[in-house]
């Protein structure tokens, strides 16, 4: 479907760094929703940058797990498509490019401080927003080697971005409203790669999204400050950023991310557990005011339901009800 001449495309980009869980399940949900309500295209990318934490299997079951929910997509790692190929660290050479251009424009430089360096580096604390960074190795280093020089033997620089002095970063949020953040001030120069191949999230998703013809990104809120330092790269290389739509998280009885402290809540487990995927789904639904308690759907069936307008804007909460419902033991 065309919105405004353009071809509604969007992405579904989950992480082997663990296993999917409810919380991913549904914002996945409202961003697949989203898109096939409007009978746009969706594109699976598995985001597998983040090596040391990615664990093995996690990013078939991943795809197991979304299938078994309904979910579908028309491109990506299992089916092809003309932006192949779907999996990020066989996407590093692009990556490489876009660092170069932006190394090129004076925009990228080495850097050899640790995030133990950064976190002694603290003025404020900066625990819920992430670390500022405050520029220590701007101008220190004349190129790459000569930073890697001052590092010990097997330890390469990081590169990061040369973020504009004072300049609040404006856009509109297709849930949240409005949003601005002066970037210099909230987080600093920030980190592009963590060595010379050009590969790390905050600039592949960019060139990812670019690349692939994203026209709509919809995710979760903790990925809303991040959206700032996004829009600079989109403006630095040239390139036009999608829209956004950030949309509230599934967090504990405490407010608190989903852990393993409040007991299972992998899809693969529900499955594992003989739960129907459509009991899983209706909840997902109920979350978002979608569904009654206890209905059991498919996505299909939610498409005339979908309305981003009715959509708490609080967080989703994983209750002892919820948890009984679906056998959840803590």
């Amino acid at each position: 479907m065309l919105e405004n001449g353009i071809r509604v495309r969007g992405r579904l980009a989950p992480s082997p760094t663990g296993a999917l869980h409810l919380g991913n399940a549904r914002s996945f949900m409202i961003a697949w929703l989203s898109v096939r309500r409007r009978a746009g295209s969706l594109v699976l990318r598995m985001e597998d940058l983040d090596h040391p934490k990615n664990k093995p299997g996690a990013a078939a079951e991943a795809l197991a797990d979304l299938r078994w929910l309904g979910f579908d997509w028309d491109e990506g790692p299992d089916v092809g498509g003309p932006h192949a190929p779907y999996t990020q660290t066989a996407r590093t050479a692009l990556y490489a490019a876009a660092l170069e251009r932006l190394r090129a424009q004076g925009l990228a430089y080495p850097c050899v401080c640790t995030r133990r360096d950064v976190e002694a580096g603290q003025s404020a604390p900066h625990a819920e927003e992430g670390l500022y960074y405050p520029g220590t190795c701007r101008g220190r280093f004349e190129d790459f080697e000569a930073a890697r020089r001052a590092l010990p033997e097997g330890r390469l620089p990081a590169w990061r971005f040369r973020v504009p002095e004072g300049e609040t970063v404006r856009f509109e949020d297709g849930f949240c409203g409005p949003c601005a953040q002066e970037v210099s001030a909230h987080s600093g120069d920030f980190v592009l790669a963590r060595d010379a191949r050009g590969a790390g999230y905050m600039l592949a998703v960019v060139v990812d999204d670019a690349a692939m013809g994203i026209t709509e990104v919809v995710r979760g809120d903790d990925l809303l400050s991040a959206t700032p330092r996004q829009m600079l790269l989109y403006r630095a290389l040239g390139l036009k950023p999608p829209a956004f739509t950030h949309v509230p998280l599934v967090v504990s009885e405490e407010g608190r991310r989903l852990a393993k402290r409040h007991g299972d809540t992998r899809i693969s487990a529900l499955r594992e557990a003989g739960l129907p995927p459509g009991k899983i789904i209706g909840l997902l639904a109920w979350w978002c005011g979608w569904a009654a308690w206890g209905e059991c759907l498919t996505l299909r069936e939610l498409l005339p339901r979908f309305d981003l307008r009715t959509l708490p804007h609080a967080p989703a909460v994983l209750t002892r009800q919820v948890r009984e419902e679906l056998g959840i033991r803590i």
